[in-house]
């Protein structure tokens, strides 16, 4: 089992789904992540596209994992990187995000980017408008 933390959200599960996976909310909420790129805005089974880190050059990263309205990791420049899952529940949901084994520390960024999740969706995210997402996205 993978290093993890986890939060519980009051927001419905799809409103933190789409935070996760709309690539323009991913630097309101990922301290280490200041940009953000792929076809359509929103990542879907395999996706491909960029990411810029708050330090250093935009890097090319894979969605390894993606299993619609529940969860998905990715690798960036071909290093395995966070999981991210969401289990509703009655009052909103559980965010878990989880790090490769050599990589604890990192949970640290990750609880504070779970308060930023809960934040951005108790205030009411949306969307930008142009997202489209791919066909094995669509949770809405």
């Amino acid at each position: 089992m993978s290093p993890s933390v986890s939060r519980e959200i009051a927001a419905p599960a799809p409103v933190v789904w789409d935070l996760l996976t709309h690539v323009a909310a991913w630097p309101l909420w990922g301290p280490t992540v200041s940009g953000a790129a792929v076809p359509g805005g929103v990542i879907g089974r395999d996706a491909r596209g960029t990411v810029r880190p708050t330090v250093g050059p935009w890097l090319p990263f894979v969605v390894t994992r993606f299993d619609r309205g529940t969860q998905w990791a990715w690798s960036v420049a071909g290093v395995p990187a966070t999981e991210h899952r969401v289990r509703p529940t009655p009052g909103g949901c559980v965010v878990t995000f989880s790090v490769p084994w050599w990589a604890p520390a990192y949970l640290v960024v990750c609880a504070l980017a779970l308060r930023r999740i809960e934040r951005l969706a108790l205030e009411g995210w949306a969307p930008p408008a142009g997202d489209t997402p791919p066909a094995d996205n669509a949770v809405s």
